[in-house]
């Protein structure tokens, strides 16, 4: 095993082709096919399946490509500092579930650091996605929820990953509409009063289980679903369809305006959230600063 070989199949899961991993390597597709070939042979399992189609990544596969994109990372970083002797940014990488606050604390520390030294990125995606983007080192952190139900399954998935899950805050659940919605002024809302009215949730891609919603009440019956990929879509269907979605009741009306309010559902239900990193891994100063930003919102909820 190379490291060249690991650079190849990194190119051909991340391009889904043969004949476009060998375009952007500068290699001949047959060379890139036999490399493949060779290095799946000496670890004995298959990493791709092969189709007209394309190529697509097999289970086996996501896993050795998860170790392997750690290892062409370091590499790259230690070829940087000491072979190229390049005086590289200090990175910082955040993942996480749709919450405007964590992209909030994100924006207050990028002003605090500015850009001069450091290199930034933030993933605001799916929840399997922010598991996985701390798992293959993509971002230092990874910040989601946990409740009753989905604790267990998803406490197994961070065993699995080597990744750990620390609490931030508790909190309530809340609906989150925009106030022109019939029952803005509500002090308290049952879901029953919800029916009427059209639930919004983020879609979920392949891993599409009621586990994985970012959005409590997730096996509720609900009379009207709708899903959406991103947030400035949801907050269009608040306004459009008075829709609503289920959320912890924080707001940032910096970011998304002041057209949109948080009221309680009568429900005793508790989400908990909290930040992963890799396990036996410390946070960096930079890490231990955004955690601090997020703590802020804690008085907010109490």
């Amino acid at each position: 095993m190379t490291l060249t070989q690991l650079r190849y199949v990194l190119a051909v899961a991340d391009t889904h082709s043969m004949n476009e991993a060998a375009r952007t390597l500068f290699i001949a597709q047959p060379s890139l096919s036999q490399a493949v070939k060779e290095l799946e042979e000496e670890i004995g399992i298959t990493l791709f399946n092969r189709s007209n189609r394309g190529v697509r990544i097999t289970p086996e596969g996501e896993e050795f490509l998860g170790y392997a994109r750690q290892v062409v990372e370091q590499y790259r970083l230690v070829e940087e500092r000491y072979i190229e002797k390049r005086n590289s940014k200090k990175r910082f990488s955040v993942s996480m579930q749709h919450y405007t606050f964590a992209v909030k604390a994100f924006v207050e520390l990028v002003k605090q650091f500015g850009m001069d030294e450091y290199e930034f990125a933030v993933h605001e995606t799916k929840t399997y996605e922010v598991i996985e983007d701390v798992k293959n080192f993509r971002s230092e952190i990874g910040v989601l929820y946990l409740n009753d139900f989905n604790r267990a399954v998803l406490t197994k998935l961070f065993q699995e990953s080597e990744v750990e899950f620390h609490e931030i805050l508790q909190c309530g659940i809340y609906v989150y509409m925009w106030k022109g919605h019939p029952l803005a002024g509500k002090e308290e809302i049952a879901m029953e009063e919800l029916d009427e009215y059209p639930c919004l949730s983020f879609e979920q891609g392949v891993n599409n289980s009621f586990y994985f919603a970012e959005e409590v009440l997730s096996t509720y019956a609900y009379k009207r679903l709708i899903k959406a990929n991103d947030r400035a879509t949801l907050l269009n269907l608040m306004v459009g369809l008075n829709g609503f979605t289920l959320c912890s009741g924080i707001i940032c009306e910096s970011l998304n305006g002041s057209d949109y309010c948080a009221v309680k559902l009568k429900s005793d239900e508790i989400m908990t959230i909290g930040y992963l990193k890799r396990k036996g891994a410390a946070v960096s100063p930079l890490g231990q600063k955004y955690l601090e930003e997020v703590e802020k919102f804690r008085e907010s909820v109490m």
